[in-house]
């Protein structure tokens, strides 16, 4: 993958993101795809080395649209900054949690996990947690994970370098019990851990190992919150 071609289009996208100028330039836009089509295929045959579930994927079902939706935002500029990808087994749009894969300038990160998951379905991973707790620590507070992801609610998406739960209520869920010892698990609101990324990680030929130790790390703590939702899809 031709991280820095990419990462250079995407900055030039950033400062004329315009139909225009991505007409003019439309070119070096394919090109680019098609080198980031590249690496998510290499990703996904990684992927499946570990997690079978996936091997019926294909690049187009796992590569996100390049034009935005514009209609509820105030900002109506019509290209993404960045390119990405979602890995999971049931589709982009599957409430299941995935990988993910995101190339943007001074952005760059992966994450493992899903959100925005309904309340019914968020109530029933809060029980399933609290009635396995132990078995849910162990897969959210070994060392590798807590390097890599921190731990539940100190992150932030736009301001930290890790997260675990992309936001969390202030107080305890309806119906949960405020002094739980373990309360920050089941104050998320999701069950999605990031790592961001030097925008030379994707550089060379190197980097498909180090991004599956990454993504085998945050899969056991995936697979715990899937049992509980495959129930739902």
């Amino acid at each position: 993958m031709q991280a820095k071609r990419i990462l250079r289009y995407l900055a030039d996208l950033s400062a004329h993101n315009n139909r225009e100028w991505y007409q003019q330039h439309k070119d070096e836009y394919l090109a680019c795809r098609e080198s980031f089509e590249q690496g998510v295929q290499k990703v996904l045959a990684a992927i499946g080395k570990f997690d079978p579930e996936i091997s019926h994927l294909q690049v187009k079902d796992c590569v996100y649209r390049f034009n935005r939706d514009t209609r509820f935002s105030a900002d109506k500029s019509p290209y993404k900054n960045h390119l990405g990808a979602y890995i999971c087994a049931k589709g982009k749009k599957a409430l299941r949690g995935g990988y993910y894969l995101h190339l943007e300038n001074g952005h760059c990160l992966v994450a493992v996990g899903g959100y925005w998951l309904p309340t019914n379905i968020l109530t029933s991973c809060r029980n399933e947690i609290m009635g396995n707790i132990d078995e849910w620590r162990r897969r959210v507070e070994n060392p590798d994970f807590v390097k890599l992801f921190g731990r539940a609610g100190e992150g932030t998406w736009e301001q930290s370098e890790r997260g675990f739960g992309l936001s969390s209520l202030k107080t305890a869920p309806g119906g949960f019990p405020r002094d739980y010892e373990f309360i920050q698990y089941l104050r998320l609101k999701d069950y999605c851990a990031w790592t961001k990324l030097p925008d030379s990680f994707f550089e060379g030929d190197d980097w498909i190992a180090p991004l599956m130790k990454i993504y085998q790390t945050g899969k056991p703590m995936m697979d715990f919150i899937n049992n509980v939702v495959d129930d739902y899809e």
